[in-house]
């Protein structure tokens, strides 16, 4: 799951999404000023985004686009100083340019959920303007439309049992290792495949809770189908990372704070997980 399950309802501490400090008050140009777009290269797709929509993406996947942590404004190695020779009018736009490696298309699945729920959230805000202003100042839930973040890392091994009559490594003749490379590399891409069409979410937790009786994992699920998904949803974005025997995995959905009695209940429980995820 993510590092941080619910966004946008308290600033997060960590060192990487500290950035949105400036989006309030970005420094004056001429003097070191963050670009308020930025130039993102994912696995050669180029996106234009907002630094402040960047920085408001869930810890988890900033964590995975910017492991070394994100310095805005500058490109690659490039100091920030009080030159004004060094304005963004100054930089070529490859220089401009920040290389990560990241799926695209997860990307764009995030990107487009979170412009649906930015569109959804200033429609509730519209509707009782007044009624939501008090509300959301006893509670931050309120304030912005929250979102629950789900976000799974497989890795998986493939187990090749021997085979009668195939000959031991040491007997293979000349071209023999080139064809159990080769064999292994298939196995492993066929396992792959076979995962990534387990596309439901919660069907490999709940077997192992049915196996252990785990409460506490069971609990969870309930509170998140509570929350905003449903026991048969199936992830958002789900493939397998270039060159691995890894599938990655993302589902999000907007956080219910209305509707039955122990709606706005589960939903604050489910804060405890923003600083301890599961």
């Amino acid at each position: 799951m993510s590092n941080s399950p619910i966004t946008q309802v308290q600033p997060s501490e960590s060192p990487i999404t500290q950035v949105s400090q400036y989006s309030s008050a970005p420094p004056s140009p001429g003097h070191g000023a963050f670009p308020q777009k930025l130039l993102l290269d994912l696995r050669g797709t180029r996106f234009e985004i907002d630094r402040d929509v960047l920085v408001s993406l869930p810890e988890s996947i900033l964590i995975v686009m910017f492991p070394n942590g994100l310095i805005l404004g500058r490109g690659h190695s490039d100091s920030y100083d009080d030159d004004d020779n060094n304005s963004d009018e100054s930089i070529s736009l490859e220089d401009q340019i920040i290389y990560v490696d990241f799926d695209p298309a997860c990307m764009d699945y995030v990107l487009d959920f979170y412009h649906a729920a930015q569109m959804a959230g200033e429609a509730q805000r519209s509707a009782n303007p007044t009624q939501h202003h008090n509300l959301s100042a006893q509670n931050p839930l309120l304030n912005k439309q929250a979102i629950i973040v789900l976000r799974e890392e497989l890795d998986y091994f493939a187990v090749i049992p021997p085979k009668d009559g195939f000959p031991a490594k040491e007997e293979l003749p000349a071209s023999g290792p080139m064809l159990a490379n080769l064999n292994k590399v298939k196995v492993k891409t066929e396992c792959g495949s076979h995962l990534l069409e387990q596309r439901k979410i919660f069907t490999a937790l709940q077997r192992n809770i049915n196996k252990e009786n785990n409460v506490a994992e069971q609990h969870l699920i309930d509170m998140l189908c509570v929350s905003g998904f449903s026991r048969d949803d199936e992830w958002g974005y789900r493939d397998i990372e270039p060159k691995k025997t890894s599938i990655v995995s993302i589902a999000l959905v907007m956080l219910k704070t209305t509707g039955s009695g122990n709606q706005m209940a589960t939903a604050q429980k489910l804060l405890l997980f923003w600083r301890k995820p599961a």
